[in-house]
């Protein structure tokens, strides 16, 4: 079987670090490969669609529409075609980067057909960055070169028919609406290919002991991609820290316990000791904002690829900490925490009967403690799914997402 070289980031996503088979090419082909299995489209206000031969109609063929507005309410199709056939790019700019425009428009994207959405999420959010922030960035899936555009590079591979949504649910136009969609006509079908999938939702306020769902439980055949992840940490914690929360990755079956458990939240997108800004190609935290107390950070597993073959769910414990005088004092004032464990002269569990431990008790040792905590957080994750809708709850109203 023919594979051409836009094809193979989808393949090695998929693949990951398995053996490939003996259709698939140990390198990529190399950029001089003429491929026929594929033809190139352009989607955007130019030609919609990217319909051969029928580009820069409008003005005589010179710049007559590169752009739209899209009212309050109204939606603005970006695809929508059936045929065979790949995404490679999606980039937008808008002239409304304002945190409230960010959540309230939401992209919705289709697949052969169906009438739910494999991805329903506010569109800051999407592409890359939460709480509706939006900077200068790069990495392996997104990026927005100057603070003004966003760009996403997962490949998204549809059988039948795509289609792509923008909807604008603020109560304000948004006056100028620039994008393309880059995408591949294919003659074949390869029937490994999975479906492109994304879920956001958001808490206010995390409950106490309770883990916050990175992605809910999921049934199907997969793969997990990664996740960005915002987070309010409420100002009633003062300056302790809000990441001490472990990931936990439930897979084929898991129940109480998981396989693959994590040792806290920077240490999962792979700095430590805290977590000030850096942006690289797997993992990094484009937003730390120390004056705020706002962070947005995200982990991409395309190294480190992670399959599911019936079902899947993934948490982050609402766990923070701090010096134990500090605790203490939060504690005595009645600030919802919960104590977990000290480290000090020696590792003191405090949470094995679930108790509201005093930290006031003159045998504990001093040492850093860690506590549950409660804080406003909100995630986007990233999956592939072998199937065009996963089942999972619809996007959270408007009002939510702007709160």
């Amino acid at each position: 079987m023919k594979i051409n070289s836009a094809l193979f980031l989808f393949i090695i996503i998929c693949c990951g670090c398995r053996q490939q088979s003996a259709d698939v090419p140990v390198r990529p082909l190399p950029i001089y490969h003429y491929d026929d299995n594929i033809q190139p489209r352009w989607s955007s206000q130019e030609n919609l669609n990217g319909i051969k031969g029928s580009g820069g109609t409008a003005n005589n063929g010179a710049k007559g529409y590169p752009y739209d507005s899209i009212k309050a309410g109204e939606s603005k199709t970006l695809l929508h075609v059936t045929e065979t056939g790949i995404i490679n790019r999606i980039w937008i700019t808008i002239d409304d980067r304002s945190p409230e425009m960010l959540r309230s428009l939401r992209i919705d994207m289709y697949w052969d057909n169906d009438s739910v959405p494999a991805v329903s999420v506010p569109f800051g959010d999407f592409f890359g960055i939460g709480l509706g922030k939006t900077t200068a960035f790069e990495n392996t899936f997104f990026a927005n070169p100057e603070g003004r555009s966003f760009n996403c590079f997962i490949p998204m591979p549809f059988r039948k028919a795509a289609r792509i949504v923008v909807t604008n649910e603020s109560k304000k136009q948004l006056r100028k609406f620039f994008f393309d969609v880059d995408f591949q006509v294919m003659k074949q079908w390869n029937d490994s290919f999975m479906y492109f999938h994304s879920y956001w939702h958001r808490d206010t306020a995390t409950a106490l002991g309770h883990d916050f769902e990175l992605l809910p439980l999921v049934k199907g055949k997969g793969r997990y991609l990664g996740v960005n992840i915002g987070i309010n940490a409420h100002a009633r914690y003062e300056k302790t820290w809000w990441g001490e929360g472990e990931v936990k990755m439930f897979l084929d079956g898991d129940k109480d316990l998981a396989t693959l458990v994590g040792t806290g939240t920077e240490d999962y997108i792979g700095t430590g000791w805290g977590q000030g800004k850096f942006i690289q190609t797997y993992s990094g935290c484009p937003v730390a904002d120390e004056d705020n107390r706002q962070w947005c950070y995200y982990r991409y597993h395309v190294v480190d690829p992670v399959f599911f073959q019936h079902d899947f769910r993934i948490t982050l414990q609402q766990m923070g900490g701090g010096m134990k005088a500090d605790v203490a004092k939060l504690q005595r004032e009645k600030v919802p925490l919960i104590p977990v464990s000290i480290d000090g002269t020696y590792f003191k569990l405090l949470y094995e009967k679930k108790e509201n431990t005093p930290l006031d008790d003159p045998s504990l040792p001093d040492g850093w403690t860690n506590f549950y905590r409660s804080d406003d957080v909100s995630a986007t994750a990233y999956f592939y799914l072998d199937k065009t809708s996963s089942g999972l709850p619809a996007l959270q109203p408007v009002a939510w997402r702007t709160h």
